[in-house]
């Protein structure tokens, strides 16, 4: 007798999925937004499985540095006890700005996957295009708009809530 792959039609997840990486991103954003930081989060996987977690912590480290990218970098490279990341990729809620985009470039990530543009400031095809710069000694490939909806409702929320005085 043959059994259903799926029974009942319930959808399978794929633990190796962009959607599912930008869960754990979304995940990371969420304790952002609980610490009153820009809820941004990210995560960083290598050969399949996360190997690092961050959310921005710029207001708790008093650190204009402390994006989720950086923070995440600084774990990976900490994992593999290198500072070269070409087998890993970044999955983050928001595209990187220049500063995050020039530290994925240094450290040759091999793909980024971001949920929400940043056409003003983004630094991975939004305002500037660092991450794939013909200048530049590495590119990175670019995966945007993953988990759209959830990743800007999450900014569009916590700004909101900023600008009516909910979260001082």
């Amino acid at each position: 007798m043959d059994f259903p792959l799926n029974p009942g039609c319930e959808p399978i997840i794929d633990l190796h999925s962009d959607a599912y990486f930008m869960g754990e991103a979304l995940r990371q954003a969420q304790r952002a937004y609980a610490a009153d930081e820009v809820p941004i989060g990210a995560v960083i996987t290598h050969q399949g499985r996360v190997i690092a977690r961050a959310f921005n912590q710029v207001e708790q480290l008093q650190d204009a540095t402390a994006h989720a990218e950086m923070l995440a970098i600084t774990q990976a490279e900490s994992v593999l006890g290198n500072w070269r990341l070409n087998e890993c990729e970044l999955f983050v809620t928001k595209e990187p700005c220049p500063m995050c985009a020039g530290a994925i470039v240094h450290v040759r990530l091999a793909r980024v996957v971001f949920g929400c543009p940043d056409p003003k400031g983004g630094g991975a095809g939004g305002l500037f295009n660092i991450l794939q710069s013909p200048s530049l000694n590495h590119r990175c490939e670019i995966t945007s708009s993953v988990r759209l909806d959830e990743c800007r409702g999450l900014l569009r929320s916590f700004f909101g809530e900023k600008r009516r005085g909910e979260r001082e």
